[in-house]
């Protein structure tokens, strides 16, 4: 216990807070049991640090890393009996998926300690959400956490701030930035290299690719008790994505090159999605989405496209559809449209770049052609970049 202590308060002193992320304030922080999920390096265990150190008495809070070696031979449930008995008040537990059983154990930890308040994150979408609504429901309100937005991301690293804005407000042309603002530069660098708020530390790209590795390798197998050489194909699939402009599923001929059963192929790429790797557009929304037929598979961030593109050059058209999925998908639910690329409610969007012309979408009602390469628009024509200012 003494060794978890030292090493939480060496994190806290560590955290900085000049800046937080868009889920921050809505999180529920006073729930009994708060879950927070999100692929590996978005900022959840940050985040988490933030609160306690801004918000808490640090003294009577306690995070832990599940993956610490502490776990190989104590319980979860034995932690937070010490932990209270010690005047503990709020438990944080990190990357709770890696712990064996957690879900049943967290259930036992909410019903014994009653005055302990517990936050849990994790990396794993779909072990996290079977163990809430396994075990859980009822007693965990469940956050999903994505990556940088580009209007984080211009606040984070460029230090210009902006208000969020409403998908009606950008396609109304309301987004107000200061003068002389120029958001192609910094657009540029945020398709590249701007998703994850360790974007400025050193071996940016092996740092990603070694969240790719681990989410492939370790994450997914041990959550669907894969063998090494099932994971092996995890990685082949996943390099056909990255290679498409975008992807087209075909399962027989996906089940062929994989050297897999044709029914497997859609459960593999649920799984690379669940750990945010991909995004599958489908062509049903809310709560029958999972049943909608896929359409297209894109990278979960436009960062992977230039990191994993073997041929060291990202496709532009990829680059554009994958950052309006991309940004739209976090606070919208876009779908896939017969005429155009993408629905998003009433609306129909069209994108390309400064070039591209109205005709896919002459006769629909409500639809945009979103432009990249543009700083501002007017009428039904839209930037691209301002869709990145929507959380």
């Amino acid at each position: 216990m003494q060794r978890l202590i030292e090493n939480y308060k060496r994190l806290l002193n560590l955290t900085e807070s000049k800046f937080h992320r868009y889920i921050y304030d809505k999180v529920n922080w006073n729930g009994r049991m708060v879950g927070i999920v999100g692929a590996r390096g978005v900022g959840k265990t940050t985040m988490i640090l933030q609160h306690i150190k801004e918000d808490m008495d640090v003294n009577k809070c306690l995070y832990v890393n599940a993956e610490d070696f502490y776990f190989s031979s104590h319980k979860l449930v034995d932690l937070a009996d010490e932990f209270c008995k010690m005047g503990g008040e709020y438990l944080c537990i990190d990357e709770v998926h890696r712990y064996e059983g957690w879900s049943q154990e967290l259930k036992l930890i909410y019903d014994y300690h009653p005055e302990l308040k517990i936050v849990f994150s994790g990396s794993s979408i779909l072990d996290i959400n079977k163990g809430v609504k396994a075990d859980l429901s009822r007693r965990a309100i469940n956050y999903t956490m994505y990556g940088l937005s580009f209007r984080e991301y211009l606040e984070l690293f460029e230090g210009i701030v902006s208000k969020v804005y409403s998908l009606e407000e950008v396609l109304e042309h309301k987004v107000e930035m200061d003068a002389g603002f120029r958001p192609l530069m910094y657009f540029r660098r945020y398709i590249e290299k701007g998703y994850y708020p360790f974007a400025l530390e050193d071996n940016y790209e092996e740092k990603l690719m070694g969240i790719v590795t681990k989410s492939l390798e370790t994450d997914i197998p041990e959550y669907a008790n894969m063998n090494v050489s099932t994971g092996r194909k995890l990685k082949r699939l996943m390099a056909v994505i990255a290679e498409s402009v975008p992807f087209k599923p075909n399962m027989v001929t996906l089940a062929e090159v994989l050297g897999i059963s044709r029914n497997n192929v859609a459960d593999y790429l649920l799984f690379i999605e669940e750990v945010g790797l991909i995004t599958q557009l489908r062509n049903q929304t809310g709560g029958v989405r999972s049943l909608g037929k896929v359409d297209k598979v894109y990278l979960e961030n436009t960062n992977l496209i230039y990191v994993l593109a073997k041929t060291g050059h990202a496709e532009i058209g990829n680059v554009r559809e994958t950052f309006f999925m991309n940004q739209l998908r976090v606070v919208n639910d876009p779908i896939t449209s017969a005429v155009s690329d993408f629905c998003v409610g009433d609306y129909t969007f069209e994108v390309g770049g400064r070039n591209k012309k109205q005709k896919q979408i002459r006769n629909v009602e409500n639809a945009y052609v979103v432009k990249d390469d543009i700083e501002y628009g007017a009428l039904n024509v839209v930037p691209l970049w301002m869709f990145g200012m929507l959380y």
